[in-house]
């Protein structure tokens, strides 16, 4: 680049604009008249107090908006900056123009349109506005020649940010305050599994009390091992996120640390995956010393690796020879406190791990028979525990809704007593990280002289949540411990009959190929079937 090129860039900097223009004509005549020298697209980033924050210097075609962390958006939802820049060959706005209007959140964006032929100047300006979930999030102005223009900025963008504020408000009021979210998936499965797991997803959003916005299903060719999914996809749910007012994006896939890091650098949005959503639900839902201790266990191996500074002034400060230099910078602090507390809390798990150990060795001495109920989440395991026993243990029609083991005992005609043991709920693909959390699980399992499979018989999805679960009985090396199938919920097959023929009779034909024994765990009187045959599983 020229001397004289350069001293025109470094004029743009010491450039003024008033608050109340987007653009004086003094400046646009000098943006045109460096772009048509330097043959390269040239915009400005300007504040609100008319200062310009950056310049940059593009190529024919386009320009590459610099990180933009002095302006944050946290909670705003425009950034205080607008965008000037000029279009060599007097085209419109493109779509990445759009696109980065929509994502950046700028206060307007503003293209010179330049005439190729002559000095002629034309302008053309895009803004957010709130939108219907259909339309597209901003609204694009006709291009006016520049001597025409006029629009009083300060105005304009207080109106503006104060429409988007109120439609923001009015759909945190409607919602109740919930985080809101678009759920993403982002796999290979068959379009019906991919669906399955989508709609548990969902009850997993809503048993965290998340606020479902949108579902998204993409099955690539390929995986794209920065964002998952290709860049413009991940683009397009960013603008929709901003239509309809997403505070977080849920994917149904373990994302690594680097595509958490990636994607929220994109988006600007909290993300999570499936295992995070997970470890919140068991987060509300403990309520032992066990529970809390395990859950609290998990986040933190959860959250180890996922822990990043931000840029060079994070990293670690070496000094001398073999030095720490000036100490520990903020990010090796937490990584070391998290350490440390993970090695506290395992203390306590061995700890609470003898006493469950001593108080299951207390009940084999009893010489009662144990049964655990086991079964996917949410199958009915604590009802039928409570109609068994005549207990109150917690239940709710939500995803782990039980977390706690719970322990009671069972009396028999004659006399006779078992000690009936409920489980936490399995789900599909559980992630390593997690099985921690389900050691008291685990542990009662081991001591089961049998297990009640539960299952939810009136769920489309009952085959392969019994598949699930066998799955996982097999990974723990449980699966030679006689069990008995048991349907629940067959209060609800009269309705299914009604609404779904073909779901009623497939119900039917597995029963009869697995043997189930079917009962209503919220009536007594159809659990005897169910009491004859522990019975004779013990005493006969």
């Amino acid at each position: 680049m020229k001397p004289s090129q350069l001293k025109g860039i470094e004029r743009l900097y010491r450039r003024r604009l008033g608050v109340n223009d987007v653009v004086s004509p003094d400046m646009a005549r000098e943006l045109a008249e460096l772009s048509r020298d330097v043959r390269r697209q040239i915009g400005v980033l300007a504040n609100r107090f008319g200062e310009v924050e950056y310049v940059i210097v593009g190529d024919e075609r386009g320009l590459l908006i610099p990180e933009l962390s002095d302006y944050p958006l946290g909670k705003k939802l425009l950034r205080g900056l607008r965008l000037i820049h000029t279009h060599l060959k007097g085209e419109p706005l493109t779509d990445d123009d759009l696109t980065d209007l929509a994502m950046l959140r700028f206060d307007l964006i503003t293209a010179l349109l330049l005439n190729p032929n002559d000095t002629m100047i034309a302008i053309q300006n895009a803004s957010l506005t709130p939108s219907a979930p259909a339309a597209a999030p901003y609204l694009v102005d006709p291009p006016q020649p520049l001597s025409r223009f006029q629009l009083d900025f300060a105005a304009f963008v207080a109106e503006r940010e104060s429409a988007l504020q109120r439609a923001a408000k009015g759909a945190r009021e409607v919602r109740g305050g919930e985080e809101r979210g678009i759920l993403i998936s982002v796999t290979s499965q068959p379009p019906g599994e991919a669906a399955d797991s989508m709609e548990e997803l969902k009850e997993l959003a809503r048993t965290a009390g998340v606020e479902v916005l949108d579902t998204l299903i993409q099955r690539p060719r390929q995986f794209n091992p920065r964002y998952l999914m290709g860049e413009g996809k991940m683009r397009e749910v960013v603008i929709r996120a901003l239509q309809l007012g997403a505070t977080l994006l849920v994917f149904d896939q373990e994302l690594s640390p680097a595509q958490v890091r990636s994607i929220s650098e994109m988006t600007e949005l909290k993300v999570i995956d499936r295992s995070q959503l997970i470890l919140d639900i068991f987060a509300r839902r403990a309520t032992s010393l066990d529970g809390k201790v395990q859950v609290e266990l998990a986040q933190l191996k959860y959250l180890l690796p996922r822990l990043t500074g931000r840029g060079v002034q994070m990293s670690r400060l070496m000094g001398g020879i073999g030095g720490r230099g000036p100490g520990e910078t903020k990010l090796e602090v937490d990584r070391r406190r998290i350490r440390d507390r993970i090695a506290k809390l395992e203390r306590e798990l061995a700890e609470l791990s003898h006493g469950r150990y001593q108080r299951r060795q207390k009940r084999v001495r009893s010489g009662l028979p144990i049964v655990s109920i086991v079964g996917y989440t949410n199958a009915g395991k604590s009802t039928l525990l409570n109609t068994l026993t005549r207990s109150d243990v917690f239940t709710e029609n939500l995803l782990f809704a039980t977390l706690d083991t719970s322990t009671r005992r069972l009396r028999f005609p004659r006399e006779r007593e078992v000690i009936i043991t409920d489980t936490v709920g399995f789900i599909r693909s559980l992630p390593r990280s997690l099985m921690g959390a389900f050691k008291a699980t685990l542990e009662e399992l081991q001591d089961a002289d049998l297990l009640l499979h539960l299952v939810d018989c009136a769920n489309p999805r009952c085959e392969e949540q019994i598949g699930q679960v066998e799955q996982i009985l097999e990974e723990l090396e449980l699966a030679d411990k006689p069990r008995i199938l048991v349907f629940n919920k067959s209060d609800q097959l009269a309705e299914l009959k009604r609404r779904d023929p073909l779901s009623f009779m497939k119900v039917r034909q597995l029963a009869r190929r697995y043997g189930a024994i079917s009962v209503s765990a919220l009536d007594d009187a159809t659990l005897e079937p169910l009491l004859a045959e522990m019975e004779r599983r013990f005493w006969s």
